[in-house]
């Protein structure tokens, strides 16, 4: 999908829960992507009498990196754009990879947002970047549910995730930055092939194997919403009894399906049960339906909620 300030009017205007004159903040790394989309975004607030706060995140893993944040908030100020710069907490653990780099700027920024009380987040990922995602989950062996790869809209503790540019190819946002003159800069380790994601990138680099990995990508977005549907069905089959604090369920029907979907519908009535929004490592789960299959099982307990036999049935309940 090419990129200009129309096509990406239609594609905000998607995203419909913003309340009047909304206070918006857009993560900056001083890319083309983030510089492409923090410009855009503040030629819209000003349509929607809002504010914008670009955050800049200044990681601290390489020697220029303070350098380099001041370059971009520079680069800001001539867009007359406010931005601020801030820092990974002392607390943190700073190791020098891409993916904790990307972990401790995004709990940043979020932190920062909720400080400052604003509800909507603007990040600059592209297709490529979903396409690359997708290929390292599925290197890792990821279920289908991570196979989806990056949403355009999601929340996070309250906070509403935004990247519009998700369907926009990264080469038209080089053209659109071309063409409206945007300065922007090249983050150095993304030439570093010590990470995965550089590799990935640079096996992508090649047509023939980007387009097989694009048509796979497609193949299983396709079949996503098939997938979750029918787990939803199988789930229906066997739910006996549903309270706000307590879930009864059919063992001999559960027990009868693979793992992976026993692992899916426990992770489903975990988190009706709990009504969190933080989700149960795919191991824990694991080790219950391990034990669950044991004679004599009886009980047990998962992400502080009880799970106990009563004759063929499972009742799940607080504690």
């Amino acid at each position: 999908m090419l990129l200009n300030e129309s096509i990406f009017l239609s594609l905000i205007n998607n995203f419909k829960h913003f309340e009047n004159n909304p206070h918006i903040a857009v993560g900056v790394s001083g890319g083309p992507d983030s510089m492409a989309l923090v410009y855009l975004l503040s030629k819209w607030v000003k349509l929607k009498k809002g504010k914008l706060t670009a955050v800049i995140f200044d990681h601290g893993i390489r020697p220029n990196s303070k350098d380099e944040s001041f370059l971009v908030k520079d680069m800001l100020t001539d867009l007359n754009i406010k931005a601020v710069i801030i820092k990974p907490s002392k607390s943190k653990l700073i190791k020098k990879n891409m993916a904790n780099a990307r972990d401790n700027r995004f709990h940043g920024i979020i932190n920062f947002c909720k400080k400052k009380n604003i509800l909507h987040l603007f990040l600059g990922y592209h297709f490529d970047d979903n396409v690359e995602t997708y290929l390292i989950r599925k290197i890792n062996g990821s279920n289908l549910d991570g196979l989806a790869s990056i949403s355009s809209i999601k929340n996070f503790k309250n906070i509403q995730i935004l990247r519009p540019f998700i369907k926009i190819s990264k080469s038209s946002i080089l053209n659109f930055n071309k063409k409206n003159k945007l300065n922007f800069i090249y983050d150095s380790s993304n030439k570093d092939i010590n990470y995965t994601r550089v590799k990935v990138r640079n096996f992508l680099q090649n047509k023939n194997n980007k387009i097989e990995v694009k048509n796979d990508f497609f193949k299983i977005k396709k079949q996503i919403s098939s997938y979750k549907r029918m787990i939803w069905e199988i789930l229906i089959e066997y739910l006996i009894d549903v309270k706000p604090d307590r879930i009864k369920i059919s063992f001999n029907k559960l027990i009868k399906h693979d793992d992976l979907i026993i692992e899916k519908h426990i992770l489903y009535l975990l988190k009706f049960i709990t009504k969190k929004k933080s989700q149960t490592k795919s191991s824990k789960i694991m080790i219950f339906v391990d034990t669950l299959k044991k004679p004599g099982f009886k009980t047990f307990n998962l992400s502080g909620v009880i799970i106990r036999k009563s004759s063929n049935f499972l009742i799940f309940s607080h504690k």
